[in-house]
C-alpha cells in the first residue's frame, strides 16, 4: 500500500526479424503527494542537488505587512525525490481467436462511430469471409480497430487474407488484417530511480492561499542568493488535501 500506482506505455517497433521480440518501454509513474507538500523542478540538477544538500529552507511570505515580514517565515523540508521504474518486463502474449486487428485504415471525413459502422457492415456479412460482429473498438492513441466475432473460425482465414478492400462511402480501400495479441506482465523488476532536477517539499503549513503560497514557494527557490536557480515548474498541495504527481521520461 506504501507504493505509488505505476501506469506504463508498452510500444512495440518491428524493424527487422531480430529485433521482432524487443519493446520500448515508456513509464509513467503516478505518486501520491500528501497535504503540506510541493514538487519543484529546476532547469538544472546541479540546482536540485543543491537545495536538497540544505535540508532545510526558511521561506519568507509577504502577508502584506513589509515591517513585519520576518514573522511570516516558515520552515520547509527539501527530500529527494526517489520513485520505482522498471528494469525488466516479460510479457505473455496469447492470439485472441475470434478477433482481427484492422489498420492501415483511410482518412476520411466522418467520424470514427461512422468508421466502425462501415466496418462492422462490411465484415459482418458472409460473402466478405465475416460473420457477426460481437465487439468493436478503436485502440487507444492508435488509427486501429479491433473487431471480434460471435463465431470461432471467422478471424483465421480473414489474417490469412491479410489485405481486404472495404467500400467507405464512394471509395474503396485496401486496409491490413492482423492477428489480435493480447499481452499480460508476467514478471516486473523495478529499481529506485531518483529525479535529478526535481525536489520534494514537505512541512508546508496551510497559511496563504494555494496561489500565493505557490507564488512565495518559486520566487525563494529561484533566487541564487538561497542556493536556487531557474523554476521549470511547481506543484503545491495544500494541507488538507492530496495530489498525484505523474512521472514522465525527460527528455530534455
Amino acid at each position: 500500500s506504501a507504493l505509488p500506482e505505476k501506469k506504463m506505455i508498452f510500444k512495440g517497433l518491428a524493424v527487422n526479424k531480430e529485433d521482432m521480440n524487443n519493446l520500448m518501454l515508456t513509464p509513467q509513474i503516478h505518486y501520491p503527494l500528501p497535504g503540506g507538500s510541493a514538487l519543484i523542478t529546476f532547469e538544472e540538477a546541479k540546482v536540485a542537488q543543491r537545495i536538497i544538500e540544505m535540508r532545510e529552507h526558511m521561506v519568507e511570505l509577504n502577508c502584506g505587512e513589509p515591517d513585519e515580514l520576518d514573522q511570516y517565515r516558515v520552515r520547509v523540508q527539501a527530500l529527494p525525490m526517489d520513485i520505482l521504474l522498471p528494469s525488466a518486463v516479460e510479457v505473455r502474449l496469447t492470439q485472441r481467436s475470434r478477433s482481427i486487428l484492422v489498420s492501415d485504415l483511410p482518412s476520411l471525413d466522418i467520424s470514427k462511430e461512422a468508421l466502425l459502422d462501415k466496418l462492422e457492415l462490411f465484415f459482418s456479412k458472409t460473402k466478405n469471409g465475416g460473420s457477426e460482429v460481437e465487439s468493436r473498438e478503436f485502440l487507444e492513441d492508435s488509427d486501429q480497430v479491433v473487431l471480434t466475432f460471435t463465431e470461432d473460425g471467422v478471424a483465421e482465414p480473414l489474417i490469412e487474407r491479410g489485405h481486404i478492400q472495404v467500400p467507405i462511402g464512394k471509395g474503396k480501400y485496401q486496409i491490413k488484417i492482423s492477428p489480435c495479441m493480447s499481452g499480460d506482465i508476467s514478471n516486473l523488476q523495478l529499481q529506485p530511480s531518483r529525479c535529478p532536477r526535481t525536489v520534494l517539499l514537505l512541512g508546508i503549513p496551510d497559511v496563504l492561499s494555494e496561489e500565493s503560497m505557490q507564488d512565495a514557494l518559486e520566487i525563494h527557490f529561484q533566487k541564487a542568493s538561497r542556493g536556487g536557480g531557474e523554476v521549470d515548474a511547481l506543484a503545491y498541495v495544500p494541507a488538507g488535501r492530496t495530489g498525484v504527481a505523474v512521472f514522465v521520461e525527460d527528455r530534455g
